[in-house]
């Protein structure tokens, strides 16, 4: 459904409009005039016209907008006015409520993200935003308000998009004009290396608050939440009585010795990943799982991604034959490492790469109970518990060969 998760805000009030106004549910990050595009708007009264609109097509055009991307031309007189309005202290003239154009963008697994644009006065340009809906229930991964402040510190690390306005159930963000990698750039030699040198970047962001590592408290509340979501003979099917030990076991080998802990993006998916065709600027994007970990952790994260494509017929299959091989991973780990302006030793190297293949199964066991909780709170449409099956089917697989010289 559009829009979905908003509902239960408008019919908990009478007066969604007002109640979104107000200054405890509604929240514009900027209210002074700024630059955006080739145009200049006051953004308070922008916001005001968007979630108008938002709940224009919560309330009356949810078939219409999948049907055919539109708004139709009866919309209420006073949403009419008010982005008309809008549209005027931009620039742009809007004589017909068809040129507001919403396309859900595909691809995202915990929230559901649409872009909002429309032709300026120009006539061939258009004015773009990004409104993230926040999947229902995925409170249960992350604090919100810490994802915030994330969002909101990386933007003034000149990090990514930067966050126009807040709501209940999701947010506005500038709309990057760059474009969003697909799964075989991922494969492309010079587009890997430009990943690489921006992951390590962001590794070395120093972010406010503890920079203690967070993937096994993770682990372990995600477990806890998976018991409680699961059937005893789905939880007996996932093996979930026995993850326990094995996440204390993996703790205590993969922590021996020294590692270096980062900021780590850990959902560094091809979808999470932007490019400036023309510069070939790459920007990182969605942080809602971001953290301090050991970066072979997620290096680990990356280089799985790579068996997803979140854009196929079936989304949720994972193919691990299409990993990349180790000498794909080795120069992925050299350009890592260079550029930081070093040029890394073969050992360096060597250590870095057996550091990420045996993190690999921390990897796994991630997104598998993640999968299992997704499945029980997330209704966008992915096989959530299928693709859980395939990462906890990866871990046991892998799980002597990533970790041969260790005892498990």
């Amino acid at each position: 459904m559009v829009f979905a998760s908003i509902n239960k805000s408008i019919q908990s009030t009478p007066s969604f409009h007002q109640a979104l106004f107000s200054s405890k549910t509604f929240r514009p990050l900027i209210k002074e005039k700024k630059s955006f595009g080739v145009s200049v708007c006051n953004f308070l009264g922008f916001y005001q016209s968007l979630w108008s609109l938002e709940f224009y097509l919560l309330i009356h055009t949810q078939m219409a907008i999948k049907k055919n991307g539109f708004i139709p031309s009866c919309a209420p007189e006073e949403l009419k006015k008010v982005l008309k309005a809008v549209a005027s202290e931009w620039g742009d003239m809007i004589k017909d409520m068809e040129e507001f154009h919403v396309v859900p963008l595909k691809g995202a697994l915990t929230n559901e993200v649409f872009q909002i644009n429309w032709p300026t006065k120009h006539g061939e340009l258009h004015q773009k935003v990004l409104v993230r809906v926040y999947g229902e229930g995925v409170e249960v991964f992350f604090n919100r308000d810490d994802e915030i402040r994330t969002f909101e510190c990386m933007s003034k690390h000149g990090q990514g998009p930067r966050l126009l306005g807040r709501f209940p159930d999701g947010r506005i963000e500038e709309f990057i004009h760059a474009r969003t990698l697909s799964a075989a750039d991922l494969r492309d030699p010079e587009i890997s290396s430009l990943v690489a040198a921006k992951l390590r970047e962001f590794h070395n962001l120093d972010m406010p608050g503890p920079k203690d590592v967070l993937l096994w408290k993770r682990l372990r509340t995600w477990l806890s939440l998976s018991k409680k979501f699961c059937s005893p003979e789905a939880a007996k099917e996932f093996g979930l009585d026995i993850l326990g030990d094995e996440i204390s076991i993996l703790e205590k080998e993969l922590s021996q010795g020294y590692q270096e802990i980062g900021f780590c993006h850990n959902d560094l998916q091809y979808g999470n990943i932007m490019m400036d065709e023309e510069t070939r600027v790459i920007t990182l994007i969605d942080y809602e799982y971001a953290s301090y970990n050991p970066i072979a952790y997620d290096l680990a994260n990356h280089f799985c991604e790579m068996a997803a494509n979140y854009h196929s017929e079936t989304p949720h299959i994972l193919d691990f034959s299409i990993c990349p091989d180790m000498e794909e991973r080795r120069r992925f780990i050299r350009a890592y490492i260079a550029s930081s302006g070093n040029e890394p030793s073969d050992a360096e190297v060597e250590q870095l790469l057996v550091d990420a293949e045996k993190y690999t199964l921390a990897n796994h066991l991630f997104w598998g109970l993640w999968g299992i909780i997704s499945g029980h709170v997330n209704k966008i449409e992915f096989d959530y518990l299928e693709y859980a099956r395939q990462r906890f089917q990866q871990y046991w697989f892998k799980k002597t060969l990533a970790l041969e010289s260790l005892t498990l």
